[in-house]
């Protein structure tokens, strides 16, 4: 199959690029008391400034962002020195996002229906995500490399499309033979400082945000959300 569009030309992207972080050095013995109590004060702000390094708007999109896909339901395909995306969904206004945040990554997307409502996003075969799928296969099924970490840029692409919005509550689905990726994932969300326990579901493994500190911090990470997106689907600060 021909390549097409300008990520044919582009080199390929690093697989999981993690933000620096600024932690402050260890104060050891002799200190002040007081400076020490200032110092741990200082630290306590910074780790919570620290995620904001992990959120929506920290970078630019890039390739390497549609691992919070592949930690979701997203398949994968390979064929020869290329590579696909594709995810089923169960609204439209997915759909819509989901196309826009893929070709704001360069990367040639269409949809078709998929029956009961529902929507398959995919992008064109490029060799582009060769190297990201390529780290996430396992045989025939999907397993985060061992370099796998989620940021606020993946975690926006899973909530767009396999989240759910409620009262109290953020659920991610995990999508088909997710019991191979619950650790990492797990792992990965924990980083982030969203420790959550996957639950059973009718569609499935999911992962539950819940509680109005992780909440928030969802919120934070995931950034505003796009126009066309129902109010009750996001997440907001309160």
């Amino acid at each position: 199959m021909p390549l097409t569009g300008p990520v044919d030309g582009e080199p390929a992207p690093g697989l999981f690029p993690a933000p620096e972080l600024l932690a402050p050095p260890a104060i050891r013995g002799g200190t002040n008391r007081a400076v020490g109590r200032g110092v741990a004060a200082a630290r306590s702000d910074d780790a919570g400034r620290q995620l904001t390094f992990f959120g929506a708007e920290a970078a630019e999109p890039a390739v390497a962002d549609v691992a919070g896909l592949l930690a979701g339901p997203a398949e994968i395909s390979v064929m020869g020195g290329t590579a696909r995306l594709a995810v089923v969904v169960d609204d439209a206004w997915r759909v819509h996002v989901l196309v826009a945040e893929l070709e704001a990554r360069h990367l040639p997307t269409s949809w078709a229906a998929a029956g009961g409502g529902r929507h398959t996003v995919r992008t064109a075969y490029t060799r582009v995500l060769k190297p990201l799928v390529a780290a996430w296969l396992n045989g025939p099924a999907k397993h985060p490399p061992d370099a796998f970490h989620l940021d606020g840029r993946g975690l926006r692409l899973w909530l767009v499309a396999a989240g759910a919005v409620m009262d109290s509550d953020v659920l991610l689905r995990l999508g088909p033979a997710a019991h191979q990726r619950v650790a990492s994932v797990g792992a990965a969300l924990a980083a982030v400082g969203l420790p959550a326990v996957p639950e059973s579901g009718p569609d499935g493994l999911a992962y539950r945000i819940t509680g109005r500190r992780l909440l928030n911090r969802f919120a934070e990470l995931v950034g505003d959300p796009p126009p066309t997106v129902p109010h009750t689907a996001w997440p907001y600060r309160r």
